[in-house]
């Protein structure tokens, strides 16, 4: 290990939040003796106010404008601070407020000083966050975000709390902040815009935040502060929502509410899927956003019994199925590459086969199939899983030979007039059918469901024409023209 006192010094000095005559004396002293002496900024009222008394200096301003962005600026302003030591063995750095707030070159030497590449001394300097909370007349104790507005991401913000952006430098990055906050915040939100705070200069101004790049007076010791949403704001729907339900299941609540259990609710939850699906099918908007409401309020009920049996709250259901989706989506949350849905897929399945492991009791890659799932999707997905696994034809022809003979078989024990038998048979016919048009890429029970609804659709034309033509099914020979009108029907699918 290198000796710390050949390493070089870099004396970091804060020059605070206000006018020369806040700054501390030790500060002030430091200063005038630096040499050579580099500042972040010359445009900050200390300067300003004892120019005649620094020594000579260089600044970054211009590397601002040099450069693409704030991270390479810093870039090249740590390392001609690193380079300047190097050469000189000692150097002063100035920079408003405090070294240790919101400054993330302070940050990049401080990561060089573990890196042995030099020694970093932090001198005082009151931080700006003193005179903006006074301004502001907030109380951090409440709780607070600190966020550099120039690396502003929206995942970033909490809402429900006080946030203080800092380095809103211009109109432009402004203007990029406002459009951030806009996805978060009502448009009429009020925020405040705090320029110099604690010195004579000192600006605020509050407005809606629509308006927030449209102040003049926007510049290098600007700050934004937002307040945090009100709780209705943040989560009135969902809360009343949640509300209405714990009403309806409470001690003086609605009797057909406080009788469900998990177990009577299944057939509503079925009932409500389905009319979802034909909502779907029937490319209706309107009556799909209703019917995805009245299943969200099946989740809801569900969860107020599981919260009432002190199992889980609706919280930890939304909490579970987000970190499914962080952890089975690693090529969007984490280093994990995945370009087409083939290779999603086959990730997801790993991911959760290894959740699935530590699982007692199910050594079957077929053990977490429903068992409650309608039959013909049930088959579907025993023939999918089966086939991963390598449990397959490898071409379509043994399908149809097999088709074939148990069509066969089927007709026999029809002949035989034995039920029991004849009902295996038929369902073995339906595997294999439905073997097929997995093979061919056809979901069988969307498949049948788009000729229930073709049925139902030629068969209430026909209904139609015999209430027009006052016809009746006993009617002799009636099947004929019911048949000319299915054909009609069909032509008019056309």
């Amino acid at each position: 290990m290198n000796d710390t006192n050949i390493r070089p010094v870099i004396t970091v000095l804060g020059l605070g939040a206000g006018d020369a005559g806040q700054l501390p004396l030790d500060v002030y002293r430091r200063l005038r003796a630096a040499s050579p002496l580099y500042l972040r900024t010359r445009e900050h009222p200390v300067v300003k106010e004892l120019e005649e008394e620094l020594p000579e200096y260089k600044t970054f301003d211009q590397i601002y404008e040099q450069t693409d962005s704030f991270e390479q600026a810093y870039g090249f302003m740590t390392e001609e601070l690193l380079k300047a030591a190097g050469m000189s063995g000692d150097i002063c750095y100035a920079v408003p407020g405090h070294p240790l707030v919101a400054e993330m070159v302070v940050q990049q030497l401080l990561e060089a000083e573990k890196a042995e590449k030099c020694r970093v001394v932090i001198a005082g300097g009151q931080s700006f966050l003193d005179p903006v909370f006074a301004a502001l007349r907030l109380d951090p104790s409440e709780g607070f975000q600190l966020l550099d507005a120039t690396a502003l991401e929206r995942e970033d913000v909490q809402v429900s709390t006080h946030l203080l952006l800092t380095q809103v430098y211009d109109r432009m990055t402004a203007s990029e902040v406002k459009l951030t906050l806009m996805e978060l915040y009502p448009e009429e939100h009020p925020v405040h815009m705090i320029s110099g705070a604690g010195t004579a200069a000192e600006r605020l101004r509050e407005l809606p935040l629509y308006e927030l790049d449209r102040e003049d007076f926007v510049d290098n010791l600007m700050s934004v502060y937002v307040p945090p949403l009100p709780f209705s704001a943040r989560f009135g729907n969902w809360e009343k929502l949640r509300s209405v339900i714990a009403s309806l299941r409470a001690p003086d609540g609605c009797p057909w509410d406080r009788k469900q259990t998990h177990q009577s609710l299944k057939r509503y939850l079925l009932e409500e899927t389905y009319e979802v699906l034909s909502a779907i099918d029937a490319e209706d908007d309107d009556n799909l956003q209703e019917e995805l409401g009245d299943i969200l309020l099946q989740v809801m009920l569900h969860a107020q019994i599981g919260e009432e049996e002190g199992f889980f709250t609706i919280d930890d259901v939304v909490e579970s199925v987000t970190e499914k989706m962080i952890r089975r989506h690693p090529h969007v949350f984490a280093d994990a590459a995945a370009t087409t849905p083939e290779e999603v897929n086959s990730q997801w399945e790993q991911i959760k086969k290894a959740e699935k492991g530590s699982e007692s009791g199910k050594t079957s890659i077929l053990a977490d199939i429903p068992p409650a799932m309608p039959a013909l999707m049930r088959a579907y997905e025993i023939q999918k899983k089966a086939a991963k696994a390598g449990f397959d034809w490898g071409n379509d022809a043994p399908m149809w030979d097999k088709l074939q003979e148990e069509i066969e078989e089927w007709k026999a024990e029809l002949r035989a007039k034995n039920e029991q038998n004849s009902s295996k048979e038929f369902g073995d016919v339906l595997f294999v059918l439905v073997n097929l048009a997995r093979f061919f890429r056809v979901h069988p029970e969307e498949a049948l469901e788009q000729t229930n609804q073709k049925f139902f659709q030629r068969f209430s034309y026909i209904e139609q024409k015999m209430i027009e033509e006052n016809r009746d099914w006993k009617e002799k020979n009636f099947l004929q023209t019911a048949e000319a009108w299915w054909q009609e029907a069909k032509k008019e699918e056309r």
